[in-house]
């Protein structure tokens, strides 16, 4: 089996979880731009941020087998604070233009105020400059009309609707995207969002055509597995492999190789790991002895 994990945080993951990704079929991974958490009060600490996504992280992830691509944006949560949001949509012109950058994401809204529309559509705009599709986080209250204006948007800024990807989905959403044109994307956690019984339910009556799960594990109690234990749920209930691997691996990079950034057969395969590599003097082994695999 092999996985392409389409939405996952691992700049607040350990190197343990790279590991436990590998073995469970994981070959590559999308890191979306994201809150850490804590509000960034000036542009210089996103502009680090960003780095590390493109540099060091890739570079981490390379080091245990698995392709990493990422996306950039203003996430909608730190978008209403004027402190940082204008200066971080004038520098992402240039992230978007780096080769592992795949996207723009993840953009939408949170607690859907008019500033969060003005920097959402905004990005839209820049993917549309830049020719890039688009990962829209959607708000986890009021949900089913945070869905509708993040549509709306879409639909006002022109960008092509096979481009976007409604993530944080539920079964009460999947009704009003599915025939939309735009691609339904679901978080599966431990005990919020969606569990890997209510999706395996859900594809069974709606199907896998532009469906894409991902785990979106980050710094909070999230497990970066949901997406293999969804597979195992998914093959008790009677799914093919070639539907397993429409869902895991064809459907995300279907979507993501829009950008035109990535080489679809050289993902499929594991990174070459050669640990005694450095990143500007940095090892991930931390003086230990080289494992060359």
């Amino acid at each position: 089996m092999r996985i392409f994990e389409p939405h996952i945080h691992m700049f607040s993951r350990i190197t343990d979880d790279y590991e436990r990704l590998f073995a469970a079929g994981v070959r590559a991974v999308l890191e979306p731009a994201f809150w850490l958490g804590q509000s960034r009060t000036h542009v210089g600490t996103f502009i680090d941020y960003f780095d590390t996504l493109i540099g060091w992280e890739r570079f981490r992830s390379e080091q245990f087998g698995v392709h990493h691509f990422c996306t950039m944006g203003l996430n909608p949560r730190e978008a209403n604070d004027d402190r940082v949001n204008q200066d971080v949509l004038d520098i992402l012109p240039r992230y978007l233009e780096k080769d592992s950058v795949v996207g723009v994401g993840e953009i939408g809204l949170d607690d859907q105020t008019k500033t969060e529309e003005k920097f959402f559509l905004a990005q839209i705009e820049l993917a549309i400059a830049h020719d890039q599709p688009i990962l829209i986080h959607t708000p986890h209250r009021d949900k089913m009309q945070g869905f509708r204006r993040c549509i709306d948007i879409c639909r006002e800024s022109g960008i092509p609707m096979e481009r976007v990807l409604l993530d944080h989905g539920n079964e009460e959403t999947i009704k009003i995207t599915r025939d939309l044109g735009c691609w339904q994307g679901f978080s599966i956690y431990p005990h919020t969002k969606m569990d890997e019984d209510r999706m395996v339910k859900i594809l069974l009556e709606y199907g896998i055509d532009k469906v894409i799960i991902n785990s979106a594990a980050d710094w909070g109690v999230s497990d970066p597995l949901m997406v293999p234990k969804t597979v195992a749920k998914m093959r008790a209930a009677g799914f093919t492999e070639d539907q397993v691997d429409q869902l895991v691996w064809q459907n995300p990079v279907g979507f993501f190789a829009q950008s035109g950034r990535m080489d679809v057969e050289a993902i499929a395969e594991p990174v070459s790991i050669d640990r005694r590599q450095t990143f500007t003097g940095n090892s991930v082994l931390r003086g230990q002895d080289p494992d060359r695999r």
